[in-house]
This record gives C-alpha cells, sequence and structure tokens, in this order.
C-alpha cells in the first residue's frame, strides 16, 4: 500500500522535469494520444514515452482505450495534494512576513520620534 507522503514524493518528482510539467499542461486542454503529446517535443517517441511513464506512476496520467485510439488524460488528484501540501508553508510565509513588516513598521516609527526629537 501506497502512504499519502510516498505519492506526495512521486508527485513533487514527476514534477521536477520541465518535459513533464509541459505534458501536463497539454493536457489540461484535454485527452491527447502519445503523438499528440510529442509534437513539440524534439525527442523520440520512446522517450516521450518514458515521461509518460513516470507521470502515470505518479497518478498524475491516466490512459485509457477507445478503439485503436488510446488517450491520455490528466488526473488532478495528486496535483490537489501537493497543491495542499505548499498551502501549509504559504500560511507559514504569509504569517513571517506579517510579522517582519509589524517589526519594520515599529522601527520605522521609533526613528521618526528620534529625529523629531532632535
Amino acid at each position: 500500500m501506497v502512504t499519502a507522503d510516498e505519492k506526495l514524493s512521486a508527485t513533487f518528482a514527476a514534477l521536477a522535469d520541465p518535459t513533464r510539467r509541459a505534458i501536463l499542461a497539454r493536457l489540461s486542454a484535454g485527452e491527447k494520444s502519445v503523438t499528440e503529446l510529442a509534437e513539440p517535443f524534439e525527442m523520440t517517441m520512446p522517450a516521450i514515452t518514458k515521461h509518460l511513464k513516470v507521470l502515470q506512476r505518479a497518478g498524475l496520467v491516466e490512459r485509457s482505450r477507445k478503439a485503436q485510439w488510446r488517450p491520455c488524460r490528466l488526473q488532478g488528484e495528486p496535483l490537489k495534494a501537493a497543491a495542499d501540501w505548499i498551502a501549509q508553508y504559504s500560511d507559514f510565509w504569509e504569517q513571517s512576513l506579517d510579522r517582519l513588516d509589524a517589526y519594520l513598521q515599529a522601527k520605522t516609527k521609533q526613528k521618526v520620534k528620534r529625529v523629531r526629537k532632535k
């Protein structure tokens, strides 16, 4: 059984490659065949297939069969899990920046008071 942490690691590992991110961007417009996905890339079909297998293992892409056509489809659940994980740290950074802003405003007020006293 694959844990949530392992799924998240597989998602980030798959997203680490720009070609795989570009494939996901193309799939966000709808289902495409492997040949359609390979069009903009200057690489061999086996190389594209290798990238697709990484995306499939991460659960980001699903392949099905419709007669002779084997479309690839984007699966959004792993991306949602990754976005949720990142959002936790977004809250942390927003709070840290708010504290920094409050500190700098207090320091600025102190400096203004010193200048007025002189």
